[in-house]
């Protein structure tokens, strides 16, 4: 019989012996040199080590051995992920836009004081109204409104639902 089974790695916690491996090999990455460190970045990302800080080597390292050991994030999480970054960006370059589980129905109307004056932003089906100006992110409308950087869904109050796994 020919199965399709979608094989599931251990998660943590599951092998202990598996765990200590994992653990030790991510110790270890302190007793490196720079240049080893950069050896085994070469070896478990398959590509140059960049010349940043022996701190970002081993945090960045020790992802990815977690990474090949217990597996990576989920598809809909690096869409969100993308989601993100081209909202920080504030470009859009994904061909198919997914909705954003944060965003609510357009047509709702999101009220924000700040230093005393009341902002009413509109949720529109590709995007967001504030003072007769379509906006693609909320962060957008939010940088205008403080002159500050934000998360245009935290300024704003919204989260993600969480969801039943």
């Amino acid at each position: 019989m020919n199965h399709h089974s979608k094989i599931t790695p251990p998660k943590p916690g599951q092998d202990a012996r598996l765990d200590q491996s994992v653990l030790s090999r991510i110790a270890a990455l302190k007793t490196m040199s720079v240049k080893e460190l950069k050896t085994e970045w070469e070896r478990l990302l398959g590509s140059a080590a960049p010349n940043n800080s022996r701190a970002f080597l081993e945090a960045r390292i020790a992802y990815r051995l977690q990474e090949l050991t217990y597996g990576g994030p989920d598809h809909e999480t690096r869409r969100m992920l993308d989601l993100l970054a081209d909202e920080v960006e504030g470009v859009s370059r994904r061909k198919n836009q997914i909705a954003d589980p944060r965003n609510p129905v357009a047509g709702t109307r999101l009220i924000r004081e700040w230093n005393g004056v009341e902002h009413t932003i509109t949720v529109l089906k590709d995007g967001f109204e504030w003072q007769g100006r379509k906006y693609k992110s909320l962060s957008g409308i939010a940088r205008e409104i403080t002159d500050v950087r934000w998360n245009g869904y935290r300024f704003f109050g919204l989260q993600v639902r969480s969801r039943e796994i």
